[in-house]
């Protein structure tokens, strides 16, 4: 990538990097319809070799990892370091992405989940992967910066249509 960071943190299994990955990014306010399709698009993936990358935040992300490690395996890019695992309520997530993934940060290990950090650490989400699917995204959203790296660094990008109707789907729709 353009930008990329001088050191990656890594809990897990480094290895996982080196295959092909694809990213899932949305919403942290998913729909039921947002969450299923999250979670079965990442197990689909991840059951034929493929890494799902994402965020970690609660939602569409977190749908993302848990269907990828129902299949395969999942990477976690973080806003925070690794000894300060953001969400929190995630922590239980981490420890199983960690076992047959990896979970990543260019922060040093201690570093809060400062906001200017996740903009920051989707460019190495979008980096990490061949592709970038949006599941439910609104309008201005850090998935749509997600997008916005991934085409600015030459990947793919896709997008699931989602309720016309719905805020959380505007972005999304719009790509």
């Amino acid at each position: 990538i353009f930008d990329p960071p001088c050191v990656l943190y890594v809990q897990g299994r480094a290895e996982v990097l080196q295959g092909p990955a694809v990213a899932i990014v949305g919403t942290r306010k998913p729909s039921p319809y947002g969450r299923a399709v999250a979670e079965q698009l990442a197990e689909d993936l991840s059951s034929r070799g493929v890494a799902v990358v994402s965020g970690l935040a609660v939602g569409i992300d977190s749908a993302a990892h848990w269907g990828a490690l129902k299949g395969g395996r999942t990477v976690a890019v973080l806003g925070s370091g690794l000894d300060n695992i953001y969400p929190r309520v995630n922590r239980k997530l981490v420890d199983k992405i960690a076992e047959s993934g990896a979970v990543l940060s260019e922060f040093p290990l201690d570093t809060d989940p400062f906001a200017a950090n996740f903009p920051r650490r989707n460019r190495i989400i979008s980096g990490l992967a061949r592709a970038v699917v949006v599941v439910e995204a609104a309008e201005r959203s850090g998935s749509l910066i997600t997008a916005g790296f991934a085409l600015d660094q030459g990947r793919e990008v896709m997008a699931v249509p989602g309720n016309v109707t719905a805020d959380m789907s505007r972005g999304s729709n719009g790509l």
